[in-house]
């Protein structure tokens, strides 16, 4: 680029409305060895003291570092959300910086380091203090191997460099302190304020894009040097490819370049949609400062809009042109807020996800009023009688932050992000802060939230801001108390949950008790209601107990709380009060076919076909009735009859389940269990079982710790027919068996700890028992299983060995496994292999023992899911001395858990293979249940 354009380009930036504010800069000469990854940086960073503080050090953020080693706080976050494959990739697909050398304005070379535990920030040691206002020069020159995208969604593939926080820059300062935050993949890097200069050098023919302004590029030999301006920024994008991807759309407001993935939309379409949202945004906030913004498929992917990409295509839920319209919009108001917002983005992004989904709200109830949650299809009419097909686009977001909350897995929204288990992060967090900026704006009315959106955004065209200073602007517009919402909706996980009690009906008036239910001191909006048309509303306030008023009727046939939703409310189901003279109840019942989003108007009774698969009633068709919607809720039942085709008999079960959720303890869900079942043990017997229990549920107060403990108390209860099948006696026909068990366990991707005790007593005997399971996963990706078990009759009067530990197969006398054909003792059936007391995995002749048992298991991978297991165990039958017992095997770990097969090679029995019929020695696990594949696939969610 010449000088004269450079001086234009300077003057230009100059003059811009952010040309005031940043006091530091960063200039670089960046090399890029494309087919290496690997860029060559050389960097001066001019950093001014504004700090009442004298530095004595200096901080550099280094997020690409973060993928340097498998122990670093980014791949701790991947091992938690049990992303395995950062934990199983090649050296060279992983990123890294090597810093060579930090030098200072007066050429003395500084010393640094890497912070325990924090591989991406860089401490600096000065050599001479830097006083509150002066300036200094660091001049750095480091390497960046840039990491694969698979793991984040940025870095390379195929050709293509998708780049974001891939150099050093300065960390922010709060309270003359730098803070130090590691890359935890949740995009929060707090970085200073700079203007940049980039000059960067890269293969002739690269297409790179930017939302730095760009000169013109000058042709080396077989290099093409680019030189890239931005002034004020904290983050900037670039991307490089062979082929350039990207749109360019210009208007009055700003200038667009995106590479959004279209879905068939024409380029009329596309500008008249980008001019559109462009234009709103500009408008309910202010003017964009930098002239130019880069929109990504990369930035999209990183955080859609969930429901909407969740949809097969084939169903074409919605338009073309509005998903393309949706996408746009959610990630140009992200990347909108997050270029031009100076907040922290750790501990204040309730503010950013607040903003953003407000004004997604906003457009889409000024835009699609009519839109519904899932599309098109709310107009088939064989699912317009679902709720699920009712509900409009904008009530998916309180019903995806009730998905949490019924289960007890809310947190604040004001907490710092990284404290967020995954589905609050990316959806339920974010979507109850938009519902709770609606909230405030829905009470206090007269555009006072909107007008102090865009006060506190233009604020932040002046400097650093916070929390505060929008709770500041705020009250500023109001002469309401509205301490609640910054206290409690903001601070606290806190419920909101309002309903009626008496209600005494005059002529012209109503007498009405409204009920807090959580005490949660905020206001609750009151309607009257006529044929669903609103006839009056007014606020509630201060109602933390019981509270009566008397209001004129108008009318109205109901009294409703809540109506339009606008509370984030945890139970809608309450809310209703009929005022009609004669009336069956508040909410009639309502029968639906399959599962359905809950619907507050409603009593909700579903009915689904379903079937059950044994050996001895085959595949057997059912009718499951049930009122569990998609949401918990606190009392669950369910019935589901079957037809057994074996035997032409009726079995199935049926089960009462109460949840009750205790919000601020470590002892978080005490669930009271009633249930019952009858299926065939054989061909020609069946069994009965009833089994009521209840369950404590421990957590830690931190949620993001897979670490959970449990109290189960139970008594089960069973009746097995006579059989010619089975030998059965007296004692274990009919018998109850009382169970106390204690359990927990702690689970991620590298590491896996189990552990319970377990006590059964009954007539004939009574037992104790233990397990510990162990799985590591080590940085060389070998993985070792390991599980000790330990259990003894404490006494025992019945000769029978159903009740006795079993060692390559337990008996399961109290019907808690999924045995296919539990009976059987030769055959396919016999061959299912359940990881239970011994845990063998070969038929030894001596099969049970009825005093004690002592066994050890061990698998460890020689080939990705090809392991070696080996088991060992002592264990002890009246009347015979102890026995020694042992076997190993190759182990075909597939889907841990779900599916696995297990291959004998030698045992006590000698060489497996010698004996024949090797094949009836091969065992295995098969599930076929879908909740427990889905629990496989959602665990990193929760």
């Amino acid at each position: 680029m010449g000088l004269y354009s450079r001086f234009l380009l300077f003057i230009f930036l100059a003059v811009s409305p952010a040309g005031l504010l940043a006091q530091h800069s960063s200039r670089m000469f960046v090399d890029v060895d494309y087919d290496a990854q690997l860029f060559r940086i050389k960097q001066e960073i001019t950093y001014h003291n504004q700090t009442t503080d004298t530095l004595q050090d200096f901080v550099l953020n280094d997020w690409n570092n973060a993928f340097s080693a498998k122990n670093t706080p980014l791949a701790k976050r991947f091992s938690d959300e049990f992303v395995r494959a950062y934990h199983l990739a090649k050296d060279e697909e992983r990123g890294n910086t090597k810093i060579y050398s930090i030098v200072d304005q007066n050429g003395r070379l500084l010393n640094w380091e890497r912070p325990k535990k924090h591989p991406d920030i860089v401490d600096v040691q000065l050599k001479n203090p830097i006083y509150p206002g002066m300036k200094f020069k660091l001049s750095i020159t480091y390497e960046v191997k840039i990491p694969s995208d698979r793991f984040t969604g940025y870095g390379y593939n195929d050709g293509v460099f998708n780049l974001k926080d891939w150099y050093l820059v300065p960390a922010r300062v709060v309270n003359n302190e730098f803070v130090r935050y590691s890359n935890e993949n949740i995009d929060d890097i707090a970085n200073s304020i700079c203007d940049y200069e980039l000059t960067i050098t890269l293969p002739k023919g690269t297409a790179l894009t930017s939302d730095l302004y760009i000169g013109n590029k000058t042709s080396k030999g077989d290099k093409d040097e680019y030189y890239l301006i931005g002034k004020n920024r904290t983050i900037f994008n670039l991307v490089l490819e062979k082929k350039n991807s990207f749109e360019i759309f210009r208007n009055e407001v700003v200038e667009v370049t995106s590479n959004l993935r279209d879905n068939r939309v024409t380029e009329i379409q596309k500008a008249d949609i980008v001019n559109k949202i462009t234009h709103f945004t500009a408008d309910n906030l202010g003017s964009y400062p930098y002239g130019k913004i880069m929109i990504t498929q990369a930035d999209y992917d990183r955080s859609p809009m969930y429901g909407l990409n969740q949809l097969p295509s084939f169903l074409s839920p919605f338009p073309d042109s509005f998903i393309y319209e949706i996408k746009f919009l959610k990630t140009y108001t992200n990347t909108y807020l997050k270029n031009t917002l100076k907040l922290d983005p750790r501990k204040d992004n309730w503010i950013y996800d607040g903003i953003q989904m407000y004004l997604l709200m906003k457009y889409v109830e000024e835009n699609h009023p009519d839109k519904k949650m899932m599309g098109q299809l709310s107009n088939w009419g064989i699912l317009q009688g679902h709720n699920l097909f009712r509900v409009d686009f904008n009530g998916q977001y309180n019903y995806l932050y009730l998905l949490m909350a019924r289960k007890n897995l809310d947190q604040p929204i004001g907490d710092p992000k990284r404290t967020f288990i995954k589905f609050n992060e990316q959806i339920a967090g974010k979507y109850r802060s938009g519902l709770s900026f609606a909230y405030i704006n829905n009470y206090l009315g007269n555009n006072i939230v909107p007008n102090a959106i865009s006060e506190f955004y233009n604020l932040n065209k002046s400097g650093y801001t916070s929390r505060e200073d929008f709770e500041q602007i705020l009250k500023s517009k109001t002469d309401k108390d509205i301490n609640w919402f910054f206290n409690t909706v903001v601070n606290t996980r806190k419920l909101i949950d309002f309903k009626f009690g008496d209600v005494d009906r005059e002529k012209d008036s109503v007498r009405v008790t409204v009920k807090n239910r959580t005490g949660t001191d905020v206001p609750v909006s009151f309607y009257g209601v006529k044929d669903k048309k609103m006839l009056f509303k007014t606020w509630l306030e201060n109602v933390t107990t019981d509270t009566t008023f008397t209001i004129a009727r108008q009318d109205a046939d109901r009294l409703v709380l809540n109506y339009e939703n606008e509370i984030p409310e945890y139970n809608t189901r309450n809310n209703w009060k009929s005022l009609k003279k004669f009336s069956l109840g508040n909410k009639p019942y309502k029968f639906t076919f399959f599962q359905d989003l809950e619907d507050p108007t409603y009593n909700q009774v579903f009915y689904v076909p379903s079937f059950i698969f044994n050996l001895y009633d085959g595949f057997s068709p059912g009718f499951r009735v049930h009122n569990k919607s998609m949401l918990e809720k606190p009392f669950i039942f369910d019935v589901e009859p079957t037809y057994s085709t074996k035997t032409g008999k009726l079995i199935g079960s049926v089960s009462f389940l109460y949840n009750h959720y205790l919000r601020e303890k470590g002892l978080y869900n005490v669930r009271y269990y009633l249930g019952g079942s009858t299926y065939h043990y054989a061909p020609d017997a069946r069994y009965i079982k009833f089994n009521p229990s209840v369950q404590f549920r421990i957590r830690e107060d931190d949620f993001r710790k897979n670490k959970q403990q449990y109290i189960l108390i139970r008594q089960v209860l069973v009746n097995r027919q006579q059989s010619d099948y089975v030998i059965t006696d007296e004692q274990n026909e009919n018998y109850s068996v009382f169970n106390l068990r204690y359990g927990k366990y702690e689970s991620e991707i590298t590491r896996h700890y189990n552990f319970y005790t377990d006590a059964q007593i009954a007539n004939s005997f009574g037992k104790l028992s233990g397990e510990i399971q162990y799985r590591r996963l080590f940085n060389d990706n070998r993985q070792i299983n390991l599980r000790l078990f330990a259990g003894t009759f404490m006494y025992r009067s019945t000769s029978s060995e159903f009740f006795s530990f079993g060692l390559d197969r337990p008996t399961d006398y109290m019907f808690d496994y999924n045995f296919y054909g539990r009976s059987e003792t030769t055959g396919l059936f016999s061959q299912q292999y359940v990881m239970a007391e011994g845990g063998f995995k070969s038929m030894l002749e001596t099969r049970f023992a009825n005093q004690w048992m002592v066994t050890t298991n061990a698998s460890f991978n020689i080939w990705n899911w090809v392991e070696v297991y080996g088991d060992a165990g002592v264990l002890k039958n009246k009347y015979r001395s102890p026995e020694f017992l042992y076997d190993s095997g190759i182990r075909l770990n597939l889907l841990p858990d779900y599916f696995e097969l297990y291959f004998p090679v030698y045992s006590s029995n000698g060489f497996e293979m010698n004996n024949g019929n090797y094949s009836q020695k091969i065992r295995f696990v098969v599930t076929i249940s879908p909740g427990t594949l889905i629990n496989l696939f959602t665990r990193k969610w929760f």
